[in-house]
């Protein structure tokens, strides 16, 4: 009987045993899911729904997760005037050994299995071997090196180079014994992703007791919906993190760990200094090369379907063009690099400081042929009784044909301007009177104007401003006269959601993407003006939204009979969408129709090419006589 019990009483042990090693694993498990990176993209709920009818459910799930990770190699394009493709590939190989750092991308790095163009699997995880296309000109783009030349025809001038990711990081955790941590901004942790480091301003939250050169995890705040509806992370900057349930987002961050690194500053100077870097990134889940300061001038990082955009205007040596929407400017210099810095490009944003960077660029480069401006694209056309800026005569009445399709600004401005932007001016109208009284205190009878105290007060808030830092100055115009051009890239303003990667989306609504579809559509309206018939436009968005894409070539194509979809080259992109979508108000977008899809080229981020989502049309101009 003693027997008994005492095999009974150790059967009862094992079991126990058994049980708390099970719940042990099941901890770890639990915690090797959270310190891991396996975002979820929050969508608005009516755009789920809208893109789940124009993609399929299947095929939009994998479109967004692909969307919260970055690409897995860099696209450089090469200054064609200034060096070669394989000058440039020599060089970029010599720098990365001679750093010996994270970015020398060696031979067993580029192996490695995870998403490694050297195999050609991508983000997609679909091996381009496996497309249903056996004959995809695709199959040839990338070469098994860490730095390769672009073998798509004619894009010869483009080289890659390779990144490697998903990594498993080690974050040295235990049940009781969390990490060290440094929360970030989502806008900072899209950057890291991308190869950055942690700069001081994208530090949310901090573990207690950071001192330099501990090793910390770094996690992301993304966006959550807020009791009023809108959306916000809700942490106050400088909370300290405890590693506990009873951190804020301590759920919400589970699964978006993007690595760890270097504390470049204690955790009090993360809080006090307003710049430098924070953290410096050791291990990464994904490894990009970063060429920063690298010769500048060479070459210029741009993603692929930016390039196929460029190329597909076909520029022209002598040729007159417009980049409606020019900055950054890196499709600009395209342009001026195809056309042999031989003819001229009118480069304009309605931004100072963008057109200042256009300039910088195009003079790091070595191109003359670019002549910038400051233009809102809605008012390109220039009126009746205003010089134009390319002859200095006054534009005619004439309008060819073509009705001008901007509304007043005035409307335009009343419709951008939120209720942040009036409480600002409220707080403004009060400073300024605040100043002029003071004003008057001090000057007792010395006139100052209201203009040059608003001046005044603009540079106290914002600094002297980077025309009076650099000396740059900006031509303003008053737009172009009708038929001005013979080539039109419209690069229009957008909702942006082909770029990755990317963390958060739940900003944009059905409302939105009509709205971003109305500016369009009227900057569109300009372009066909300035193209002279027989000329070429280009329009193209780095978004996935079909409304801001084929129903835009929908509406060019309808109200312009002059206008045709033409054939771009090269070809790389996959086809548009034909049908259209019926919303729940009853209203109908429309897409393509059958025969079209193919004369656009639409980059879907989840394809086997690994690249941002795009679209690109090619319009040929017609004679405008005959409408």
């Amino acid at each position: 009987m003693k027997k008994a019990r005492d095999l009974l009483k150790t059967l009862g042990s094992c079991r126990t045993h058994r049980s708390s090693n099970l719940v042990t694993l099941d901890r770890m498990e639990d915690l090797s899911n959270r310190y891991s990176y396996n975002p979820t993209l929050q969508w608005n709920p009516q755009v789920h729904d809208y893109f789940v009818k124009a993609y399929g459910s299947d095929h939009f799930s994998r479109i967004s997760k692909s969307l919260t990770r970055p690409s897995c190699y860099c696209c450089i394009r090469v200054n064609t005037l200034r060096s070669t493709s394989d000058d440039v590939i020599e060089k970029l190989q010599a720098v990365m050994n001679k750093s010996g750092s994270e970015n020398d991308l060696d031979s067993e790095r580029c192996s490695s299995e995870a998403n490694s163009i050297r195999h050609l699997e991508f983000s997609g995880n679909i091996p381009l071997e496996q497309t249903e296309d056996k004959a995809n000109p695709l199959k040839a783009c990338f070469q098994p090196a860490p730095v390769s030349k672009c073998q798509i025809p004619d894009l010869d001038y483009v080289v890659f180079v390779q990144g490697s990711g998903p990594h498993n990081i080690n974050y040295d955790y235990a049940h009781d014994r969390p990490p060290k941590e440094v929360l970030v901004s989502r806008k900072c942790a899209e950057a890291v992703l991308r190869g950055a480091q942690v700069y001081v301003p994208g530090v949310v939250a901090c573990s207690a007791h950071v001192e330099t050169g501990d090793t910390v995890a770094v996690s992301v705040a993304v966006e959550q919906p807020g009791v009023s509806g809108g959306w916000g992370i809700g942490i106050t900057r400088g909370t300290v993190l405890q590693g506990s349930q009873a951190d804020p987002y301590y759920f919400e961050r589970s699964g978006l760990y993007i690595g760890q690194g270097t504390a470049m500053m204690s955790r009090a100077g993360m809080f006090r200094v307003c710049k430098g870097v924070a953290v410096d990134m050791k291990d990464r889940v994904y490894e990009l090369p970063s060429f920063h300061n690298v010769l500048e001038g060479d070459i210029f990082l741009q993603n692929l379907p930016s390039i196929i955009a460029a190329h597909a205007l076909d520029p022209q040596k002598g040729e007159r063009i417009l980049d409606m929407c020019a900055a950054p400017g890196g499709k600009t210099t395209a342009i001026a690099i195809l056309m042999k810095d031989d003819g001229e490009i009118i480069a304009a944003d309605r931004s100072h400081n963008k057109v200042m960077d256009i300039q910088k660029l195009a003079a790091e480069m070595g191109l003359s042929c670019i002549n910038t401006y400051k233009l809102d694209a809605l008012k390109a056309v220039c009126r009746g009784n205003e010089p134009d800026n390319l002859t200095g005569s006054y534009c005619g009445n004439a309008d060819n044909g073509v009705t001008e399709q901007v509304s007043d600004s005035s409307i335009l401005n009343v419709e951008r301007m939120s209720s942040i932007d009036i409480n600002r001016l409220n707080i403004e109208k009060t400073m300024e009177k605040n100043a002029v009284d003071n004003n008057e205190k001090e000057n007792k009878g010395t006139y100052v104007s209201k203009a040059e105290i608003r001046k005044s007060m603009r540079r106290e808030r914002n600094g002297p401003g980077r025309n009076q830092c650099v000396g740059g100055r900006v031509e303003k115009s008053k737009g172009f006269p009708p038929n001005s051009f013979d080539r039109v890239l419209l690069d229009a303003p957008c909702s942006a959601l082909g770029l990755r990667p990317r963390l958060f989306a739940g900003e944009e609504t059905i409302e939105s993407f009509r709205t971003h579809a109305k500016y369009q559509r009227k900057m569109f309206d300009q372009a066909v003006q300035l193209a002279r018939p027989g000329g070429v436009i280009v329009y193209s968005t780095c978004t996935i939204n079909p409304g801001e894409n084929e129903a835009l070539v929908r509406y060019a194509l309808d109200t312009y009979k002059h206008l045709s979809l033409a054939p771009q080259n090269p070809r790389v992109g996959g086809p548009g969408l034909v049908g259209h979508c019926e919303f729940p108000d009853g209203y109908i977008e429309e897409w393509l129709r059958p025969g079209e899809e193919e004369l656009v080229q639409r980059f879907d981020p989840s394809s086997p090419l690994d690249t941002i989502g795009f679209f690109i049309a090619k319009f040929v101009v017609g004679s405008k006589d005959t409408m």
